[in-house]
């Protein structure tokens, strides 16, 4: 895959896989046996059923079970596997190609998911959750989660999934800053590396960070609290560093791709994702014009959140056996290497080589820290409510 890769620009690859249909997957349900793929995290294989069925053997320890095609459904639903986002068309596409099951492509954010799941309790036509981890956690809290461990499992960092298999993280996104380096160049500015690189006042007046409401926002402003000092119970250091950007003119802003592209604003505070999806796959800026570096403290040290998202099986699934069969699919090797090349980094990241694209490795390292995800579940509305009413900046409540 990495030499395929390599014949091709990023942009044109992205462009390309959602046509194709063949990546090399462990055990496609036409043939024999292929003597099992648990080292790399797949599934043990499949075999005939006896009846014009297929059989395949999913699941990790405890939740090791075989499932058959006789059981899959014409078409999947799991709440935000969409089209647009994470790579999950390619994912989407490689899936239908391996098991014949498509997806529905579902438009919805993370929240909306969880709205929908309270909503249709107990007649759920979705059989999973996928999206934010402390989402996903909510709906465990909330009782709408099953536990199931798909292959690969004992692979995912012990604070990144719950110990009785009800959430799974499959894939990390980190606080960014992206820049526009052609107006940095203009303005006779140096390319930031800190937060407080962001203070000066031809950097601020233009300005945005994501909305608290939003994850890519909420984490951008924990990783600045974090790095002033602050906590989940103070976030008395946010606040200072607001006010000192307001005086220039900065903004809190949703949908900051366009804006970004047409020159409105210089910089923007959200997940490396997107910065590195408008870099390559964005026709109207050039990219080489497009800065993204992971943000340090001002002194050095932890500035970015690592934030996770994941998955998780709810309570009266109609379709479990091609939700346990889609889930093992997602944290297989090859599906985790489609979430690098979709510009977002894996939870297995560590067992693959991340591409050229992504900024420096030693970055990631410098600057990245996690924060504790049942904490943040426990505090997050109360932290929403107070940045909503504490903050200085034009446009928290979009």
């Amino acid at each position: 895959m990495r030499d395929r890769l390599d014949e091709r620009t990023r942009r044109a690859f992205l462009a390309g896989v959602a046509g194709t249909t063949a990546i090399a997957l462990p055990g496609c349900l036409g043939g024999e046996n292929d003597g099992g793929d648990t080292e790399n995290g797949g599934h043990t294989g499949s075999t005939n059923g006896g009846n014009g069925s297929e059989t395949v053997e999913v699941g990790y320890g405890e939740s090791q079970t075989t499932v058959s095609s006789e059981d899959f459904p014409e078409e999947l639903f799991i709440y935000a596997v969409q089209t647009g986002w994470s790579n999950w068309d390619a994912v989407m596409d490689a899936f239908e190609s391996e098991y014949g099951i498509p997806l529905h492509d579902d438009q919805r954010t993370s929240g909306e998911a969880l709205a929908d799941i309270r909503a249709n309790a107990g007649n759920q036509e979705y059989s999973a959750y996928n999206g934010f981890y402390p989402v996903g956690l909510q709906a465990w809290e909330d009782g709408f989660t099953t536990g199931y461990k798909p292959a690969g499992w004992d692979r995912v960092p012990d604070d990144f999934k719950t110990d009785d298999g009800h959430v799974t993280a499959t894939r990390q996104m980190t606080v960014a800053i992206n820049y526009r380096k052609d107006v940095y160049e203009e303005r006779g500015l140096d390319e930031p590396e800190t937060w407080d690189d962001l203070k000066h006042p031809d950097i601020a007046k233009d300005l945005a960070i994501n909305v608290p409401g939003a994850g890519a926002g909420m984490n951008a402003m924990l990783s600045i609290n974090h790095a002033y000092g602050g906590d989940l119970d103070d976030l008395d250091p946010l606040i200072e560093y607001l006010e000192e950007l307001e005086e220039h003119g900065a903004r809190h802003q949703r949908n900051l791709d366009r804006q970004f592209t047409a020159g409105e604003i210089s910089t923007y505070v959200e997940f490396d994702f997107g910065g590195l999806s408008t870099k390559y796959n964005d026709d109207d800026i050039d990219e080489e014009d497009v800065g993204v570096v992971i943000p340090q403290a001002p002194g050095g040290g932890e500035g970015a959140v690592a934030a996770p998202y994941g998955y998780a099986m709810l309570e009266d699934a109609p379709n479990p056996a091609a939700a346990k069969l889609f889930m093992d699919f997602v944290l297989s090797l090859e599906v985790q290497e489609l979430f690098f090349e979709g510009f977002v980094r894996p939870i297995r990241a560590d067992e693959l080589d991340a591409p050229d694209e992504f900024p420096p490795d030693e970055q990631y390292e410098a600057a990245t820290f996690e924060i504790d995800q049942v904490e943040l579940l426990e505090k997050q509305d109360a932290i929403v409510e107070e940045i909503l009413d504490r903050s200085p900046l034009p446009g928290v409540e979009a």
